[in-house]
């Protein structure tokens, strides 16, 4: 799905003094995050907090989004029950989003058969273009390449966010599918890496921060300036570093509220960032000139 662009963000769920939802900021956010240069947002993802909304808080979410941002609005509907997953695509259909993301499933630790089986069964359940997300260090299982590979001749499924962090296995997903199959990098440090290896684009999280350097990072590489793309990387990669000193996303609802941007806290168990995380993140945003 080209249409979808190359720097797609991970955005955070803002919520209000009372841990509502807070939907306005959301739009906010939202059509800030496009104006910096992103080219879709992934609503209710990891970084979107989905573990801690309810159906009818996504489904707010994702009417809202699309009905008021112009920009491909994909939603996250992935959980480690299939039946659910497909329940959540339901309303992800309803509400007219452009595609949807699903995470491997997690906890129960289906084999790579039952991995296959899952995105399949979402697949043929979910009219629209799905994104599979194989981020192991969540959930506690690594979608290899090959069942990769195998599901991206399902014909919906068209691309892959990968934050396996094994380069290898990126390249050998990038070699291998039908080079319509787009893969995306799910680590930001990754993006320069994954783009060099043949991969098309990136879902960030550091992007809601400095979208405006991502982009242009991502567009001097695209326009074969490679110098220019490396150094804006190195200038980077410490901010990179900061938005993961503990689990996302708390520090990049740090990031976003000490530049003003008053997203709220976060919903139990996940807690506020501690001083010495505020104090790393305030550093590197000003290094940037964020703040």
């Amino acid at each position: 799905m080209k249409e979808w662009g190359r720097l797609l963000t991970a955005m955070v769920t803002p919520f209000d003094e009372n841990l509502n939802v807070d939907y306005d900021k959301a739009v906010e956010l939202a059509k800030k995050i496009i104006e910096d240069g992103s080219t879709a947002i992934v609503v209710v993802g990891t970084t979107g907090e989905s573990p801690t909304l309810t159906s009818e808080e996504k489904f707010e979410l994702f009417r809202v989004l699309k009905n008021k941002v112009n920009a491909p609005i994909i939603a996250g509907i992935g959980t480690n029950c299939t039946r659910a997953t497909i329940e959540t695509g339901k309303l992800a259909i309803e509400s007219k989003v452009d595609g949807v993301m699903v995470v491997v499933p997690y906890y129960n630790k289906p084999n790579q058969k039952g991995l296959y089986e899952h995105f399949k069964a979402v697949a043929e359940a979910i009219d629209l273009p799905l994104m599979a997300y194989n981020v192991p260090s969540r959930t506690g299982g690594n979608m290899e390449a090959e069942t990769t590979i195998a599901l991206s001749k399902i014909p919906n499924i068209v691309s892959v966010k990968e934050a396996s962090g094994n380069l290898d296995q990126i390249t050998k997903i990038i070699a291998e599918c039908d080079k319509d199959f787009l893969v995306y990098s799910g680590d930001d440090a990754f993006t320069l890496p994954v783009l060099s290896a043949g991969g098309y684009g990136v879902v960030s999280v550091a992007a809601q921060v400095a979208g405006r350097k991502m982009r242009e990072m991502i567009d001097a590489f695209v326009s074969g300036d490679v110098d220019k793309s490396a150094k804006i990387h190195q200038m980077l990669s410490p901010l990179f570093k900061a938005l993961f000193m503990t689990t996302n996303p708390i520090p990049v609802k740090a990031a976003l509220n000490i530049m003003g941007m008053n997203v709220g806290g976060l919903r139990l168990p996940l807690v506020e960032a501690d001083e010495k995380v505020k104090d790393t993140l305030r550093t590197e945003l000003q290094a940037l000139g964020l703040i």
